[in-house]
């Protein structure tokens, strides 16, 4: 069988990325400007130019886990909040201005979840719950959706 040449090429561009932290910003093909120490092991986005602390993110993820009651459907919305914003509830996309921890976009659409939503994690769960409810019918449809397109 012949191997995929795709999984080498986002390997090697993950190698670009981290030689190029030497420089003031990275930019990730997802749009996320990173300072270089937000870079962790193996070129996984730690948080944006605000750069939020690993407990943070942590506190972040266990909000989520309160709000969702379905061990399941925590899981799925968990994968995409990790691959959309690394659970920093102040990621910006620099390229679209997708906001937050589930990119809402545009951003201020979580105003109605809450006037905080520019700084409180628990109402951009709250929005973003509501949306891949709406939109998908669960985090884990949304889940679905976002692996066949890499976005949601």
């Amino acid at each position: 069988m012949r191997e995929s040449i795709a999984p080498r090429i986002r390997k090697a561009r993950g190698k670009a990325a981290l030689k190029a932290a030497g420089a003031a910003t990275v930019v990730l093909t997802a749009g996320l400007t990173l300072a270089p120490a937000a870079l962790a092991v193996g070129g996984t986005p730690a948080g944006t130019p605000s750069t939020v602390s690993m407990a943070t993110q942590k506190s972040n993820k266990a909000l989520a886990d309160k709000m969702i009651k379905s061990d399941a459907q925590f899981a799925c919305f968990s994968k995409i909040v990790e691959r959309e914003s690394t659970w920093n509830h102040h990621a910006v996309n620099k390229s679209s201005g997708a906001y937050g921890l589930v990119q809402a976009l545009p951003a201020h659409k979580m105003a109605t979840a809450g006037s905080d939503w520019r700084t409180n994690p628990a109402t951009q769960i709250k929005w973003g719950l509501d949306y891949m409810n709406d939109r998908y019918g669960s985090p884990c449809q949304a889940w679905e959706f976002w692996q066949q397109n890499h976005w949601y």
